[in-house]
């Protein structure tokens, strides 16, 4: 009997949380991250493309070879994977979505496309962003 009594509880929470508008000015902050992480990436430069993930050993990456935990595993992952220009390419962003969860919680729907010299990659992204101190950061990034 009590677990009748939370569902309908639950699902309202769970309603509200997505009805949360998301701000302009919060919303052009979430988007320059990923365009600071565009330009660091086709400038060849990991540790600026970094700085847009939550330094944090809490920070998630998952790909298809399942998730990495933590800021500097992320990075090392990225050192490993695309260690010269001609691996980095050329990267493009597409944005789907994006909303609120909560307050401070955010996620963006996306498409990457990346350009080698004789290959053109693309896939999809669920980023998940937090505001922490005014600034907003990706804590969760699911690639494919």
């Amino acid at each position: 009997m009590l677990k009748c009594l939370l569902t309908p509880f639950l699902i309202l929470s769970i309603s509200n949380s997505f009805s949360q508008v998301l701000k302009e000015n919060d919303s052009l902050a979430i988007i320059n991250v990923l365009e600071t992480q565009r330009v660091a990436w086709n400038n060849n430069n990991i540790d600026d493309f970094m700085q847009g993930y939550l330094k944090s050993d809490k920070l998630v990456f998952s790909g298809s070879n399942g998730p990495v935990y933590g800021w500097n595993h992320v990075k090392d992952r990225y050192n490993r994977t695309y260690s010269s220009k001609e691996l980095m390419g050329f990267l493009k962003f597409d944005i789907n979505d994006l909303f609120l969860i909560t307050r401070k919680v955010a996620i963006l729907l996306g498409k990457f496309n990346l350009e080698r010299k004789n290959e053109k990659l693309s896939g999809y992204f669920t980023l998940i962003f937090k505001k922490i101190n005014g600034n907003w950061y990706i804590v969760s990034d699911h690639t494919s």
